[in-house]
Order: structure tokens, then sequence, then C-alpha cells
């Protein structure tokens, strides 16, 4: 094959396996419809989830740079994964600033801080500990 510029290239095909992960799938994955799945290709084996489209664009969301975060107006915290509301570390009214802990969700037996992606002042806060969360679920509202 001629590659642009007159280069040659040998393009060889690699086996790649997709097998299922071996144990159980948790209630928080089958809610979520995330699959885990072992990749192996070239003897090198991998382990990655795979997820609906709809839950990579609210974690892609969740990622956004302080810029994206900076804008003004309220700013709506939800959930970016499904588990349970361990603690809320701040009240209405109180004065927060970006990366300060807002709450603790936990999945899948791990603590998850969900941080201020700006600073503001918290306006509504929709889940007290012990509530259970799903992925858009609303948590809190910073103005």
């Amino acid at each position: 094959m001629v590659e642009p510029g007159g280069a040659t290239a040998d393009r060889t095909r690699t086996r790649v396996l997709l097998l299922p992960v071996d144990g159980p799938t948790t209630i928080a994955d089958r809610r979520s419809g995330v699959t885990r799945l072992e990749v192996v290709v070239d003897g090198w084996r991998v382990e990655v989830e795979v997820e609906p489209e709809r839950r990579a664009a609210l974690r892609e969301r969740a990622r956004r740079g302080r810029a994206g975060a900076a804008r003004g107006g309220p700013t709506e915290v939800h959930a970016i994964i499904p588990g349970v509301v361990v603690a809320v570390s701040v009240d209405v009214g109180d004065a927060v600033v970006t990366g300060q802990q807002l709450l603790v969700v936990e999945a899948m037996k791990m603590q998850n801080e969900l941080r201020a992606p700006r600073d503001g002042i918290v306006g509504r806060i929709a889940v007290g500990a012990g509530r259970t969360v799903e992925v858009g679920d609303l948590l809190l509202v910073i103005e």
C-alpha cells in the first residue's frame, strides 16, 4: 500500500479479543448500563468498562475545566455515579470555593467526594445523608 507522499506501509492485522470479565456484575453496574470487558491485544490483557453515551456525556461535563465552570448564574451539581449519599458537608447559604468538598457519595464500596466546580453560595441542597441517587440526579445548586 502506498501512503500519501509516496511512502509504503505494511498493514498487518492484529487479533483483538473482547471477553466478559469473570466475576459478578454489581447492581450498580446493571443499573448504570456499564459493561466490563477484558481486551487482549498481542498478548496484552487490559480490563475496560464500556458505558452508555449518556453516562459518558455526564462524566465529561463533570470533568470540564474551571473556564467552563466559571460562568455566572446558578450551577447545578448532578450525580455522576449511582450510589448512596454518605455525608453532606455544606448547608444552604454557605460560601464555597472551587474544589471544596460538597458531599460524599458511596458507590461500589468506595467513597467519592464531590467538590465545588466554582466559587459561590450554596442555594439549594436536594439530597440528604442516606439518600440513594442515580446518574444525573440533582444534588445541589451553587449560586
